[in-house]
This record gives structure tokens, sequence and C-alpha cells, in this order.
């Protein structure tokens, strides 16, 4: 009897999609285990490739897939992706291998699975919030360009994201996927016309981009969920075909060493609101394992960010939706001074200390539909306050990269 192909699913603290996944690959012809992110990596001496599949792996704290894609599992990865093992994420999983590099082209982070915005037709954004319906996704790639693209026609399959859209900052970086043919996947109508605009493309990503490969073809990426159907076997049966007909590719991309990142400094808003929990911060404290990795001595302190032209502490503050006083704190700086908010008489005391006491960062995710949500000139974001460490330490790139993906958000030094 012919050997079956022998697939691992790594499996993050979060992950919740193991049962789909080993059902599909058992169903298409493989051979498939579940490897927890702290298993022996000698587990894996035998396998073939992986599955990085659903869930919300570390609970998407600071972005999705930000954490677990900088878990010392993927130094390993890229050694395996180099040698043409097969590598594919669905969803997280896509989220985990964009974050990571390995996808579009192995060399550094170029790429975001942002949060879901459509553009209306007056030019502004707005968010769909969380995605969970079925849609309709075609190969843009020839059939033996990449693991999972040898199929023709349209899929109707699942997507659940709140992050999946498809974008970059580097302005050669489409044109290039396109020239490579490694745009894999696109969302298109039920005819296998790709289709750009919602609702076929319902999260507003780049060009209908639903999956991407790398130049090898052997790393794959894409957000919705054939594995949640029988209706996307095709999709991993392709897999099967590529294991038959490609010999191991050895990749000669290497990482980009990590330089400095340009972070400029914000100009001061008139009301600053700035939000911490009365309960231990689980992505606070992620986060920042996150960062120590990279610099061990750093210590953090997270708040969420309200920026206002126009005073309306009052009314935000008392707002239940938007502030819960039996979990949180305000604090309020308006002209230079910090305050403390008392919901109970509902007004400002001074702040018997600065709230901010390293080098504050302020990420702010592009477009800020937080902000339009509130109204007005109304800005928000995180804030990292950077503690002991210096500041050419915290701002090279690959620590600024945990706090931020430059690809779909803005990295900004907050003045105290």
């Amino acid at each position: 009897m012919k050997k079956k192909p022998l697939f691992a699913i790594p499996s993050f603290p979060g992950s919740n999609g193991e049962t789909d996944n080993l059902r599909v690959l058992r169903r298409c012809g493989f051979d498939a285990f579940v490897f927890r992110w702290n298993d022996s990596l000698e587990k894996l001496k035998d396998v073939d490739g992986y599955f990085f599949g659903a869930g919300f792996s570390y609970e998407d704290r600071g972005r999705s897939g930000m954490v677990a894609a900088r878990d010392p599992l993927f130094d390993f990865m890229r050694l395996e992706a180099a040698k043409g093992k097969v590598i594919v994420g669905n969803c997280n999983g896509a989220q985990v291998l964009i974050e990571s590099g390995l996808i579009p082209v192995g060399d550094k982070l170029r790429m975001c699975l942002a949060h879901n915005a459509i553009r209306e037709s007056d030019g502004s954004w707005k968010s769909p919030g969380f995605l969970n319906e079925w849609i309709w996704i075609t190969p843009a790639c020839k059939p033996d360009r990449c693991a999972t693209s040898n199929w023709t026609g349209a899929m109707h399959i699942p997507i659940a994201h709140g992050e999946g859209r498809f974008v970059t900052r580097d302005p050669e970086l489409i044109a290039e996927l396109e020239k490579n043919d490694q745009v894999a996947f696109r969302y298109c109508t039920p005819d296998a016309v790709p289709a750009a605009k919602a609702p076929f493309t319902p999260n507003g990503s780049t060009g209908g981009i639903a999956g991407i490969c790398n130049k090898e073809g052997n790393v794959v990426g894409m957000m919705p969920h054939p594995e949640r159907t029988e209706l996307g076997d095709r999709y991993f049966m392709s897999i099967l075909t590529w294991l038959e007909n490609n010999k191991k590719k050895a990749s000669s991309v290497t990482r980009t060493p990590a330089g400095a990142l340009k972070v400029s400094d914000r100009a001061v808003m008139p009301v600053e609101i700035y939000i911490d929990t009365l309960i231990t911060n689980n992505e606070e404290r992620t986060v920042e394992q996150a960062a120590r990795r990279i610099e061990s001595g750093l210590r953090l302190k997270q708040y969420r960010f309200v920026g206002l032209k126009d005073d309306r502490t009052e009314e935000l503050l008392s707002s239940l939706s938007f502030f819960n006083p039996n979990k949180e704190i305000a604090y309020v700086r308006t002209r230079g001074t910090f305050h403390k908010w008392d919901p109970d008489a509902k007004k400002l005391e001074k702040a018997a200390h600065p709230i901010l006491k390293g080098v504050p960062l302020l990420r702010r995710d592009e477009p800020d539909t937080g902000g339009s949500s509130l109204g007005g000139d109304s800005q928000t974001g995180v804030c990292y306050d950077c503690r002991e460490v210096s500041e050419s330490s915290l701002l090279k790139t690959d620590v600024c990269e945990v706090f931020c993906n430059p690809h779909s958000s803005t990295l900004e030094r907050l003045r105290v």
C-alpha cells in the first residue's frame, strides 16, 4: 500500500480548528497529527508538510498572528520551507504566515492581514466587523503554480475573520506578486469571475486577494476556510499532486537584518483619553513577552487611546459602551496635565503621578474606523508605554513590528 503523506498541524494557545484540520486531511488522503507549539521538534522529523489552521492564536493579542509568528518554532519553519516542505495556512494560519514573513517573499514583513474595512462611495471607510458568511473563491494562478491551486472554477466556502484584508505599503509588491503569479486565489462571483468589490470581496482586500504563495509555491496562505466543508476538498487534494510532481526546491531567500525604524514625534491633541484596566491585562502581558524575546529588559504598560479636538470627556466616559468603570480606569490629558476620571462624581481629579513613565508609542490602524465611529475628528489607537529600555533599542525594526505592522498601521512617539 502506498504510504500517505504525513502532515503536522501546529497548534498554539487559542487555536481551535484542530478537529476540522484532522478531518479534512485524513479524508483527502493524508496522515495527520496535532503538534503543540512547545512539543519536541523531534516529532517533526518525518513530516511532509504543515497545515496551520483556524483559531485565535494567543487570542489575537496585539494583532492576529503576531505572537505565534514570533515563536521560536518559526526558526525551524523557515528551515523547513527552504527544504521545500509544503506549509499551508488558512485564516489564522495565513495571518501567522504573513506575520512571520514566510510569505509572500520570505525575507521580512511585507504585508498585513488588516482589520476588515470597506471603502464607501464617498471615499470614507466603514468596518463590517467580524465576517462569518459564505463566499466564492477561484484560483488566480496557474494550476501547478502552488501547492493548493490545482483545480478550476469557483469554490463555495465559508469565511470567519475580523482581520482578513490583504494590504501592503510596498508600492511595488503587488505588481511583483502579479508578475510572479503569486496571487494564488481571489474572491469571485459564483461563475468564477474575480470580483474585487463588495459583496463578493467582503473585507476590502486589495485586488480581491483571498490567498497568496511564496516564490517557490510551497508556502500558501489563504483567509477562507476550505477545511470546514467537503466543497473545499479539492484545495487539499491539490497538495497530493504537488507532492507527486514537485521535487523539494531549496530557497535562496534569507531574512533581511533588522535596522532602525523611523518613528516620528506626535503632537499632543487638545484632549487625550488613556484607558487602563483594573484587572490583569492579558494582552499587555503577552505583547510584552513577545517584545522581550528581542529586548529582554523591556517592561510594558498598555492603554487604550482616544484623541479629541473637542472636549467630549464626560459624554464618552459616561457611556458604558465606551468605558466600564467596574473594570477600567480612565486618565485624561488636557493642557499638558494628566487627570483621573471619577466615574461617580463624573469629574476629573488631578492624577497623583504621571502615567507615562517610559518611551510611549502610539499605534493607530489605518483606516481609523474606531475614530470614525466616534465622530468628529476623533482618533483611536493603542498606547504602549515602553519602560526600562533605551530608545535606540526600542526603535529597532523587529521590536517596533511587535507593536505595529507598518503595512496597516502607524507608530508615533507620544510627547510626555
